[in-house]
């Protein structure tokens, strides 16, 4: 059985589905067709539901429950590890309603956290998140709303934080941060999308049987980040929730579902 398989080439997913997509584990007759794109373009193409097996950012699950079904392997979801809204100069948080803000995308939860902290700014552009930095640095925009390996490498641009988004919602909600989660269409039969998610856990059990060690998988799709810069990534991103999603997980999740309708 082949399936469609979408994931960002962010060091978190390519240190998760290396092992599965790259024949080290036994999938059981399963091979994935993979496709490495920016989680909004993955967000987008689940509203057309062209991807058996998707990373979606969360904000856009209300919009494709009927179709999808969140899997409890894979996710990006913890405490300490939300977007940051940065700019090039400290600007006072009742400001930034009046700001111009770069988002990484309109269906990305980076955007929707930010619509519940500053839920008056209207001024958003949207653009490709590894071009956030440096619309701000040269002043095409006010701020900027980061993720991913940004939130490592923005001081060293001297770019200052106006607010972390998602200290902003564990101090309002007490929930860990639910970013992006592995989706499945339900159209693939339950035990092949019980097989997946069995697979997602072994994947991922593997990779940390080796880490430190970086396979090249994850090199590769890096985008000239350091190894250093890349276990940063894994260690905010990567965690037991990523593993399983847990009661904990699945309430943060439906807390942030609640907050996004």
């Amino acid at each position: 059985m082949h399936l469609t398989l979408g994931f960002s080439p962010c060091p978190n997913d390519t240190f998760i589905f290396d092992a599965m997509v790259n024949n080290k584990i036994d999938t059981n007759g399963i091979r994935f067709d993979t496709a490495l794109e920016d989680v909004e373009t993955l967000n987008k193409w689940a509203l057309e539901g062209r991807l058996a097996i998707t990373k979606l950012s969360f904000a856009v699950y209300l919009k494709v429950r009927e179709q999808y079904r969140l899997l409890n392997s894979g996710s990006a979801l913890g405490r300490g590890c939300g977007p940051l809204l940065i700019a090039k100069k400290p600007i006072a948080q009742e400001a930034v309603k009046d700001c111009t803000i770069a988002i990484p995308g309109e269906h990305t939860t980076a955007n929707l956290l930010f619509s519940i902290a500053f839920p008056g700014a209207q001024r958003k552009e949207v653009m490709l998140f590894s071009d956030i930095e440096n619309a701000v640095l040269e002043g095409r925009v006010d701020a900027g709303v980061i993720i991913h390996e940004n939130r490592f490498t923005y001081q060293q641009k001297g770019l200052v934080k106006i607010i972390d988004l998602g200290e902003f919602w564990e101090t309002t909600t007490g929930n860990p941060i639910p970013l992006g989660g592995i989706f499945i269409r339900k159209d693939v039969p339950a035990p092949v999308q019980q097989q997946v998610d069995a697979l997602i856990h072994q994947s991922l059990q593997y990779a940390y049987g080796q880490y430190p060690q970086l396979s090249d998988y994850v090199k590769q799709h890096a985008q000239e980040m350091d190894e250093q810069v890349m276990r940063q990534h894994i260690d905010l991103y990567v965690n037991d929730f990523s593993l399983d999603l847990g009661t904990a997980g699945h309430a943060a999740v439906d807390r942030l579902m609640k907050a996004a309708v």
